[in-house]
């Protein structure tokens, strides 16, 4: 009988150690960190707060599931934009979860709300993260998730064209 190596599944080490570190150091600095806000130049979101009812079925994913969004956000930030080895239910999904059953789910949004406006150089600061994870969840959860895609696939040169006629225009086929 062999043994099968063992695959790498959704929860990881890696990721609850990086939430460690980060919470820990939330809770050594919180001063700073409360009072941060984006640098003059910042960018402005390219997705509105409230156009969280589009596209649809992400809209109806978070609020049947936000965790999972939660999870797709944060896989697709520190992991992989293209969201490459993603697994619907992962550590940070679990984290999602179980500080919503304390009500402190608002602690992981705001934090990764912040890592959203760092990376891109967004407009915001840690109050109004807290604000809008506490007031707006759902819509800041779908918000997080839109400007990720949105902001990868900007950065990869991928901009969606727009519907371009052929060359030779349109044609009826020859008939034989």
């Amino acid at each position: 009988m062999t043994t099968q190596p063992a695959k790498a599944g959704p929860l990881s080490d890696n990721d609850a150690e990086d939430w460690k570190a980060r919470i820990n150091d939330v809770l050594a600095r919180p001063k700073e960190h409360v009072n941060s806000k984006s640098p003059e130049g910042s960018q402005p979101w390219y997705n509105a707060l409230f156009g969280c009812f589009s596209p649809i079925d992400l809209c109806c994913m978070t609020y049947c599931l936000p965790c999972v969004t939660f999870g797709k956000t944060h896989h697709r930030l520190r992991k992989n934009g293209n969201l490459e080895g993603y697994e619907p239910i992962n550590t940070s999904c679990l984290l999602f979860c179980g500080s919503g059953c304390f009500g402190l789910y608002w602690v992981p949004m705001a934090m990764q709300r912040a890592d959203i406006r760092a990376k891109y150089n967004l407009e915001g600061s840690c109050l109004g993260d807290i604000a809008t994870a506490c007031c707006c969840g759902l819509c800041d959860l779908v918000q997080q998730e839109k400007e990720a895609s949105y902001r990868v696939l900007h950065q990869q040169g991928g901009e969606q064209a727009q519907y371009q006629a052929p060359a030779g225009g349109m044609a009826y086929p020859e008939q034989k």
